[in-house]
């Protein structure tokens, strides 16, 4: 039997390629069940910390007295105190306040506490992606996601990705919690059993932020596609590009922006995903195979995107944007592949690179993201250099929206 057609296991037994990997696959699966329900048992469901006054203040845009003034007068909701004083609050709580500090407005227009879109302001469809895996694209979008619902804006992530990583990271197991039909491809599949998108989208741990999750069924996506393509379903229920931005217009009076975690191939998941997007953030992990890459991937999307416009696809975006990720700023290799993106896409690279970080990683241990696991567990120095990249990045990416709906502040 050739090398191609078994593999050897530890016990001497010569298995076939498919058992083999279906054996390791069930061994990993278990093994990472078996680590989740030490970190969250299945009776329990992720929560996200609370917030000392400080960080409530600053995420409200007032001080810290404006706020102690609120709660020694009662108004709003009572924050929990611990035995040294401290004040906390949960992120519903926070944004309570933000509804009272609104109506009153204390000066201030009310957006700068409820930063809602208003009429005339359009959804805003952020697509994360790349067509290489680990240039920090799950890591990104959900980071980015949390970012904004932390600002007060109503959110919503879809994972379209079938590995479902922003899923395990917003505390749904792709494996256990998401069953048949619970996925995006409910609402967009081409049988009877298609769903509402309102049916699947499930609340999360976050206030204010919303999840579409994943797991192995959107790959049915590119299998039913093909096939509804030369039996005219294409036009009795739509077209395939056109079926998720369809979805997501049912459900887009709830929210103020939508963040897609696009699979890392240029797939009919894909393909879809950057149609129903009103703008488009690649991740790039600076370095040339990142880059020599990445060039694949434009070239192929100009490709099928051309091919989607000439079908009558709407393709209008606020914004491209390129990323850097995991970006070192001492290595000198990364510097210069940076130094040369920015010298050919100009002002289309974002100004502000997430740096890499061991902070970023400590939290994916645990499956949490910097934005939950709080500075007291971690090292307070590479913390806050993370946090402080983090948040220049995503507040960038909140500029952009707000300048695309025409806002100047």
């Amino acid at each position: 039997m050739s090398v191609t057609e078994a593999v050897s296991v530890n016990v001497g037994k010569t298995l076939a390629a498919d058992e083999a990997i279906g054996a390791h696959a069930e061994l990993l699966s278990s093994q990472l069940q078996a680590m989740s329900e030490m970190l969250f048992p299945p009776t329990s469901h992720k929560t996200l910390r609370l917030f000392t006054s400080g960080e409530a203040a600053k995420l409200m845009g007032i001080s810290d007295s404006t706020l102690r003034k609120m709660t020694l007068a009662g108004e709003g909701p009572q924050p929990k105190t611990t035995t040294n004083g401290r004040r906390l609050y949960t992120l519903g709580q926070i944004n309570e306040i933000r509804q009272i500090l609104a109506s009153g407005t204390r000066g201030r227009d009310a957006r700068d506490f409820i930063p809602h879109r208003r009429p005339g302001e359009h959804l805003q469809v952020l697509a994360i992606t790349n067509f290489k895996g680990g240039s920090g694209k799950t890591t990104t979008s959900a980071h980015l996601a949390q970012f904004l619902a932390l600002q007060g804006y109503r959110v919503l992530a879809v994972d379209l990705d079938p590995q479902a990583s922003l899923s395990a990271l917003l505390g749904v197991l792709p494996e256990t919690d998401v069953r048949a039909n619970e996925t995006l491809y409910a609402a967009i599949r081409y049988d009877e059993l298609r769903r509402p998108l309102s049916e699947v989208i499930r609340p999360t741990y976050f206030d204010g932020l919303d999840l579409v999750p994943g797991n192995l069924e959107l790959m049915e996506f590119e299998h039913t596609t093909p096939k509804a393509l030369t039996d005219g379903s294409k036009t009795r229920d739509g077209i395939f590009f056109a079926r998720v931005a369809t979805a997501i217009d049912t459900v887009s009076d709830n929210y103020d922006v939508v963040v897609i975690d696009c699979p890392p191939q240029l797939g009919f998941l894909t393909l879809s995903g950057l149609c129903a997007a009103t703008s488009m953030i690649v991740t790039v992990h600076p370095q040339m195979l990142d880059v020599s890459s990445m060039s694949q991937f434009l070239l192929m999307t100009r490709d099928l995107l051309s091919v989607v416009r000439e079908a009558g696809g709407r393709l209008e975006y606020d914004f491209i944007r390129y990323l850097l990720t995991r970006f070192e700023p001492q290595d000198a290799p990364q510097t210069k592949v940076a130094a040369l993106l920015r010298n050919l896409f100009d002002d289309h690279v974002m100004t502000n690179p997430m740096v890499k970080s061991a902070a970023v990683s400590d939290a994916g241990l645990t499956k949490q993201t910097l934005y939950e696991i709080g500075r007291e567990n971690l090292t307070r120095a590479t913390y806050d250099r993370a946090m402080e990249s983090l948040d220049a990045v995503n507040s960038e990416v909140e500029g952009l929206m707000k300048a695309a709906w025409g806002r100047t502040r």
